[in-house]
């Protein structure tokens, strides 16, 4: 294991880690019990719907990394062209667009860090100097290069966080990376195209949205709607199997053009390439060459989260969503244990952890119960019968899995949080207005509201405190609206818990504060049923007595997600995602300029990553 590695895991605040190198009980110590008690301290901001970040005065913040900025690869950076000039090769060497889930790994003490950032999607109208009147090839590559995950190299300096470029550890993987397949689906006849014969090598990560952190300090991102950039001519559609139906993968439906210049996004040419997509891609971010790979053990789906922790055996477990109106929560339980030690062979053992194991999907009853049913080939009625030839059709296909055991269908899964001492899961359903709808799930226990506009926040305990576990119990930490909104069904566990609505993003701290992000759609904020929540938002909550107060508040039309504290919590790293993503004209120009222009249209807005500290150097949250 790399020094810097091993660095991570002692100094990165990873329950998960801890427990993985020293195999000891973290919810005994005294200094855990201390930190279980932590609470929102900070002045609350209100409500707004101001373009412009908000957050408490005793608090400031700094732009890190807007799109466009130099990545730092070391002769090759690239500045923006605020004209949206700059070319697909120079978009690979910056920063993606729409800034996701990221992670903060130390390097040396606590000064120096990785930044690890996912680049979700793009805004075709801002990435090119003329948009999208007319697609050409060289457009499917830059908005290609548009996403994927970013690393950079960050120190902390008397004024702040800075980049460091060039650094030797910057890179970006992106949608022309090439790729490593692994876990039981490589190579099966699924996976294999012309331009891949074996099944085994795929280029690209794009839609990607949150993340996770293994024990053994790799990065997870999570590919979430791959599904809208394969496409074809329409007439293709009445080809459209089942499967592919139920993945949204039919031609005529795509969101880009694609398809037209890049021959393995026509479904009607390619069908099996979207089975190489809905994969969480391990990333090393501590070695710039290594090849990421897409672990198929883990399932296919559009990829929400990849929340790690230890269990009691110490085994890995992996908690995912797929973020659709009606899907699943997922867990993986790993076949082998987490290996500690510096050596090859404990790196090796590790390796294969994420290729061998358990699939499950969540059932939640309506007696605060629930249970985890087993997606494996020949159990539960998932065989050839019922459609699987094997288990990498089970893979390739868990959602029909899903369907088959009964998993409950949700408000739209998205992100996973696990109490970093209590070791409580939580899981934002960030909203479903069909809930209820003509031939659509009726509310139910886990899901209690039809026209869901807000969404919620759940969670559950595994049974015996142990994250491998088939039984787990469960409960709603917030029903998310507003209660004086007649109609609403909003309920908070507190009296002192500021609002929202449609909760995305979800992070614990060290100190077990949990940090909430929300995703309102652009076309939504500030209408009527929305208009007491403002722009997008984050906000602080103390999960023993639901206490949450609102910390920041975001500009036009931007989503709020992403969000990681520094170890020594005195740093909060956050994304500021599609800025101004509402055209006012209904054309071109965006209702926000964020971060540099003051009025819309001055310039094009840029999601961006944020340094947030207290102006007294204290502890975040607190």
């Amino acid at each position: 294991m790399p020094l810097d590695r091993r660095h991570f895991l002692l100094q990165s605040g990873s329950v998960a880690a801890v427990v993985a190198l020293f195999g000891q009980s973290h919810a005994a110590s005294p200094a855990a019990s201390r930190l279980a008690k932590a609470s929102p301290g900070f002045t609350a901001v209100p409500a707004s719907l101001r373009d412009a970040v908000v957050i408490p005065p005793e608090y400031e913040w700094q732009l890190l990394y807007p799109w466009g900025a130099p990545t730092g690869i070391a002769g090759r950076m690239p500045p923006f062209a605020p004209n949206g000039g700059n070319s697909a090769d120079e978009q690979a060497l910056q920063a993606g667009m729409h800034h996701d889930g990221m992670h903060f790994f130390p390097l040396s003490g606590t000064d120096r860090a990785l930044l690890v950032m996912n680049h979700e999607y793009t805004d075709e109208q801002l990435l090119h100097t003329d948009g999208i009147k007319e697609w050409t090839a060289d457009k499917v590559r830059k908005s290609l290069h548009a996403m994927g995950v970013s690393v950079i190299e960050i120190r902390r300096t008397a004024e702040g966080w800075q980049q460091v470029r060039p650094s030797p550890y910057a890179r970006r993987v992106h949608g022309n990376t090439p790729m490593r397949i692994a876990g039981p689906a490589a190579g099966t006849p699924l996976m294999r195209t012309a331009a891949d014969p074996a099944g085994h090598r795929v280029l690209g990560t794009f839609a990607n949205c949150a993340m996770g952190v293994t024990p053994w300090g790799t990065y997870l991102t999570c590919e979430e709607n791959f599904h809208g950039y394969f496409g074809g001519p329409k007439e293709a559609a009445t080809a459209a199997t089942d499967a592919q139906r139920r993945y949204d993968t039919v031609a005529g439906a795509q969101w880009v053009e694609y398809w037209r210049f890049e021959e393995r996004f026509d479904l009607s040419r390619h069908p099996h390439e979207p089975h190489r997509f809905g994969w969480v891609v391990e990333i090393d971010p501590f070695d710039p060459a290594a090849t990421p790979i897409k672990r198929t053990a883990l399932g296919r789906k559009r990829q929400e989260s990849a929340t790690c922790t230890v269990s009691k055996d110490g085994r890995v477990v992996v908690y995912m969503g797929d973020d659709a109106r009606f899907e699943y929560i997922y867990k993986f339980v790993s076949t082998g244990r987490v290996q500690a030690g510096r050596d090859r062979s404990a790196a090796a053992a590790n390796s294969r952890l994420l290729d061998e194991g358990t699939l499950y999907v969540a059932r939640f009853d309506a007696d605060g119960k629930g249970r985890w049913l087993e997606l494996t080939h020949g159990r539960n009625g998932i065989d050839a019968a019922s459609g699987f030839a094997d288990q990498a059709e089970v893979l390739i296909h868990a959602r029909l899995a899903g369907d088959i055991v009964g998993g409950t269908k949700m408000d739209r899964p998205e992100w996973i949080a696990v109490h970093p001492q209590s070791g409580e899961v939580y899981v934002t359903l960030t909203n479903n207005s069909q809930r209820g709808d003509a031939g659509k799930p009726a509310p139910d226990a886990a899901n209690p509201r039809a026209n869901n506009l807000f969404g919620g926040i759940l969670r559950w305990r595994e049974d015996g405190g142990d994250a491998a576990s088939t039984d787990f119990a469960w409960e709603h930490f917030a029903l998310a609206g507003d209660p004086a909104q007649a109609g609403s069904g909003a309920r908070y566990l507190s009296a002192e818990a500021d609002i929202f609505g449609s909760p995305d993003g979800l992070h614990f701290d060290s100190g077990g504060l949990l940090w909430i992000q929300t995703d309102k759609s652009g076309q939504v904020i500030g209408k009527p049923a929305y208009a007491s929540l403002g722009n997008n938002q984050m906000l602080c909550a103390d999960p023993a007595t639901g206490r949450i107060r609102r910390f920041m508040t975001a500009p036009n039309g931007s989503e709020i997600t992403g969000c990681v504290v520094t170890p020594d919590r005195r740093t909060l790293f956050v994304n500021i995602q599609h800025p101004g993503e509402v055209r006012d004209d209904g054309g071109t120009t965006h209702n926000s300029a964020w971060p540099d222009g003051t009025a819309p249209g001055s310039a094009r807005p840029r999601s961006a990553t944020l340094a947030i500290r207290r102006r007294d150097g204290g502890i975040v949250g607190t």
